[in-house]
């Protein structure tokens, strides 16, 4: 989003850039770069990423604000752990975080074709987390996106659907786990109420709360 609009919704939250310690970019695609570089510029806020983000947004002149995330290795920020991993996805080197702090454990998991073995493996004994479910299969299949866009969304490398993330929350659900955010919503390909459904499906009793996040306003602040 603009760097304004990221203001706004900041100061809805009762925050500002001066409240950030750094930005992670989880990989290159501009809904996931937004306005990074101008934060970085104008606010002098460390940006940490992958080499392979970095060179796929053209090896941004950052100064000193540049940081460099791999795969599994440990950043430490004040009270907090965060750990990068792999995630199959059509960017160069796209990496999603758990966040670990005191005895309270965060995942974040968006854009992804499928949950591999590994994916499964770091997201284990989380207490909350933020979850694609991005598209229903039918509603885009009977969607007016082009064919290659259909395949692209649905593919490997491509975005879960609303039965694929359930399979993995299905996966990785246990009694610790209190919070679920389902994120990443499709506005053309999907519905909170289909969301809601699988769920229900997939998992006969949940210990966790779940919240649908909208694209314009986020969703509020979660208590873990």
């Amino acid at each position: 989003m603009p760097y304004k609009q990221l203001g706004e919704r900041l100061l809805r939250r009762g925050l500002g850039f001066q409240d950030i310690d750094a930005l992670f970019v989880t990989h290159e695609h501009s809904d996931h770069v937004g306005c990074a570089r101008q934060i970085v510029a104008q606010e002098g806020i460390p940006v940490w990423m992958s080499r392979g983000t970095y060179s796929a947004m053209g090896s941004p002149d950052m100064g000193e604000s540049i940081r460099f995330a791999v795969d599994g290795e440990i950043i430490a920020m004040q009270d907090f752990e965060l750990r990068p991993f792999t995630v199959a996805h059509d960017a160069k080197e796209p990496l999603q975080l758990t966040v670990t702090t005191g005895n309270k454990r965060f995942g974040l998991l968006t854009d992804l074709g499928h949950a591999t073995p590994y994916v499964t493996e770091q997201l284990q004994n989380l207490d909350a987390m933020v979850l694609e479910f991005n598209h229903d299969e039918e509603m885009l299949r009977a969607s007016k996106y082009p064919s290659f866009l259909k395949q692209r969304i649905a593919g490997s490398y491509g975005h879960l659907s609303n039965v694929q993330a359930a399979h993995l929350l299905q996966a990785i659900s246990h009694k610790g786990l209190r919070h679920v955010v389902a994120a990443h919503l499709s506005e053309q390909n999907n519905h909170p109420e289909l969301v809601q459904r699988v769920i229900e499906v997939a998992i006969d009793e949940r210990s966790f709360v779940l919240t649908i996040a909208n694209a314009d306003s986020g969703f509020d602040w979660i208590d873990v």
